[in-house]
């Protein structure tokens, strides 16, 4: 049994920060990568970043670049997503996929992020 558990969420005003954490437990096994994607109200889901373990090289959605940082530790299977400036339009429910060889990826089952004016 894989568990994937998102952390961090709730409400801040626009402008200010968060930090999500997502750790994959469970059996043993070895991403190679790990992502954060979200959904907004109404809408549908959207990569949001991702960090690939061999060279640690990320990658940002248009709408986050320069204002989100996705990090980790993959011996621990922990991804943090570091959000600032946040706007009213970041507001969603973020989720943690874990990728791993041979299988489709496990989710979270998101945590919910809430950006007031």
């Amino acid at each position: 049994q894989v568990q994937v558990l998102e952390s961090g969420g709730g409400l801040v005003q626009a402008g200010g920060s968060l930090r999500l954490s997502c750790t994959v437990s469970g059996r043993t096994l070895t991403t190679y990568a790990m992502d954060w994607f979200r959904r907004p109200p109404g809408k549908e889901r959207e990569f949001v970043a991702r960090i690939l373990w061999s060279d640690r090289s990320t990658y940002y959605g248009d709408s986050v670049k320069g204002r989100f940082t996705i990090s980790g530790d993959n011996a621990k299977n922990t991804v943090y997503l570091q959000m600032n400036s946040l706007k009213r339009e970041d507001t969603a429910i973020y989720y943690c996929k874990a990728d791993v060889n041979g299988t489709p990826g496990y989710w979270g089952q998101g945590t919910q992020v809430t950006v007031s004016s």
